[in-house]
């Protein structure tokens, strides 16, 4: 069993370091669909938080409840909202952006929204709200304010972002229903694992499963070393 297992090993690293075309294209995919929801949705979501957290309006705990409700949602449950809505007689059929990677970008927008919102509106929450007041009032912009209150809140901030991009990464039900799972397509890494391990195809599964360990230790030894230079020095 061991040595079976030596055996899988091997193989899986072979594919990786042989520069295996499809094992590659399964990274691409799944790696540009989510770098692309990240990007569209993070300054929004940024943006949303900072309104939750500094303003004060009507019917802001109901969007705050809703957009924590919203994180605990399965993936599959908005995996088949965005299916409906691409659908032919969906609301957005006429985009034609069904079993196509925009759709998979669409159904991890949705996905990591919450999750950026919900935690960029706690992260500003804990500052000190004459911070904000101080800037504005000498003299600096809006965006000149936020910004710096980023700046100072960027580990947190970067927290949600990790969180975010770790969340659509690895999700199945949504990428699985709104991509196809199309060879050289939509087919990404957790949708790959799944059907490699179905087939028994596990050396394949294996290296695409390494892929996001590896990503998960370096995404956590920046969050780490951020987290350290962050702290005040003990003299």
């Amino acid at each position: 069993m061991n040595e079976g297992w030596l055996a899988l090993l091997q193989q899986a690293f072979s594919l990786l370091l042989s520069l295996d075309p499809d094992v590659w294209a399964i990274i691409n995919i799944s790696f540009s669909v989510s770098f692309a929801a990240l990007l569209i949705t993070f300054i929004p979501s940024i943006v949303l938080g900072f309104i939750l957290a500094f303003s004060h309006f009507r019917g802001r705990w109901v969007v705050t409840n809703l957009i924590q409700t919203l994180q605990s949602i399965p993936t599959v449950v908005i995996g088949l909202l965005v299916y409906l809505l691409l659908t032919r007689q969906g609301v957005l059929g006429d985009l034609k952006w069904l079993f196509t990677q925009q759709g998979m970008i669409l159904g991890q927008m949705l996905i990591c929204a919450p999750v950026m919102i919900a935690l960029s509106q706690a992260a500003f929450s804990s500052v000190d709200r004459r911070a904000w007041e101080t800037s504005r009032t000498l003299g600096a912009s809006w965006i000149r304010a936020v910004w710096t209150l980023c700046r100072e809140l960027r580990v947190p901030l970067l927290l949600a972002i990790i969180a975010a991009f770790s969340r659509i990464l690895t999700e199945v039900g949504c990428s699985m229903m709104v991509g196809g799972n199309i060879m050289n397509v939509t087919r990404n890494i957790p949708t790959a694992i799944a059907l490699e391990t179905s087939k028994g195809d596990f050396a394949q599964a294996i290296a695409l499963g390494l892929v996001l360990l590896i990503l998960a230790l370096v995404l956590n030894f920046i969050l780490g070393s951020l987290r350290g230079k962050a702290l005040p020095r003990s003299h």
